[in-house]
């Protein structure tokens, strides 16, 4: 091999002393149950010292891989999607994949094919509940799919992978309760969503088991000002923000919660208590689960843990006279 050309796997085999088919199943991630795992990290050492790099086109073009992921999530207006985005990105691009992120423009409403053939144009999607609606679209179908945050009975995918979204809000209402509160009030997103379903299906039923306690229920839009507009008529940031102005303090007369513990909640004063998803995190198992469908394996269904973190914004409930 001259000092100026291209190192091939066929350098990297006579390096490490094996066959250019024990090259491929290495550095194709093949290798268990067919080489030993000496072997395995003989050819990598080789392919690290001779600077190779597989050319993954001519392989493409072999397996009729396009090396590419499409995530589907509501627009990137919210904050929560684009750290899922930061951790499936992350993830794929440690295998070697491109992600398409592809914004359902209307933020939960469907969307036409980007392509001129998705199915020839991707190798798997991974989407969000809350944008499934655009799956029909984009003729998802043909290609392996995960959902994210989406009933595991039914869901149409492969796999869904979730957040322990019912444990959030339990945790959330026992917090809110055990510091004697009994009136609460949900401000509920206005969107039809699994997700969304579970937060208030596990939060009226925290409330009903507790003697005295009761629950209102207010839908409004994803947004600080619906939020602040619905307090103030009757998530969490414009709960502040309309207590504030109304002249009732938080804590000491109103305790929020809220819900993904995006940025605003330590932009405000109080901080503001909420249940922390792990979106970066949330991204990457999905994003694995798809790699393991795209590569003909059967990923299993994944709920991920989620903690309530505790701030300045709630305490006990003021004494009733």
């Amino acid at each position: 091999m001259s000092a100026a050309s291209r190192p091939t796997s066929k350098d990297v085999a006579r390096a490490a002393g094996v066959s250019q088919a024990a090259v491929s199943l290495v550095l194709g991630g093949k290798w268990p149950g067919r080489v030993s795992a000496a072997t395995a990290e003989r050819v990598r050492e080789a392919a690290r010292s001779l600077g190779y790099r597989p050319n993954l086109a001519a392989r493409d073009l072999r397996t009729g891989r396009t090396r590419t992921a499409l995530l589907v999530v509501p627009a990137l207006t919210n904050e929560f999607f684009a750290r899922v985005h930061a951790g499936a990105a992350s993830v794929a691009a440690a295998h070697g994949f491109g992600v398409l992120l592809y914004p359902s423009l209307e933020g939960t409403g469907p969307a036409t094919d980007p392509f001129a053939s998705a199915p020839a144009a991707l190798d798997g999607v991974l989407a969000s509940s809350m944008a499934a609606q655009a799956l029909s679209g984009i003729g998802a179908g043909a290609l392996p799919l995960v959902m994210l945050d989406s009933d595991p009975a039914t869901g149409p995918g492969t796999a869904t992978v979730n957040l322990a979204i019912a444990d959030g809000m339990r945790q959330a209402a026992g917090h809110l309760l055990g510091l004697g509160h009994r009136d609460l009030v949900h401000l509920a997103a206005d969107v039809d969503s699994w997700t969304f379903e579970v937060r208030a299906a596990a939060l009226a039923a925290s409330v009903a088991a507790v003697p005295g306690a009761r629950l209102r229920t207010r839908r409004c839009a994803l947004g600080v000002a619906e939020a602040q507009a619905a307090v103030t008529a009757l998530l969490a940031a414009g709960a502040c923000k309309a207590a504030r102005r109304l002249g009732v303090r938080v804590p000491g007369e109103l305790s929020v919660t809220g819900f993904d513990d995006l940025t605003l909640a330590t932009a405000i004063e109080p901080e503001l208590t909420t249940v922390t998803l792990p979106a970066e995190e949330f991204g990457a198992r999905g994003m694995a689960a798809l790699l393991t469908a795209v590569d003909g394996g059967t990923p299993a269904d994944e709920e991920l843990p989620v903690t309530l973190t505790v701030r300045g914004s709630t305490g006990p409930a003021p004494a009733r006279t």
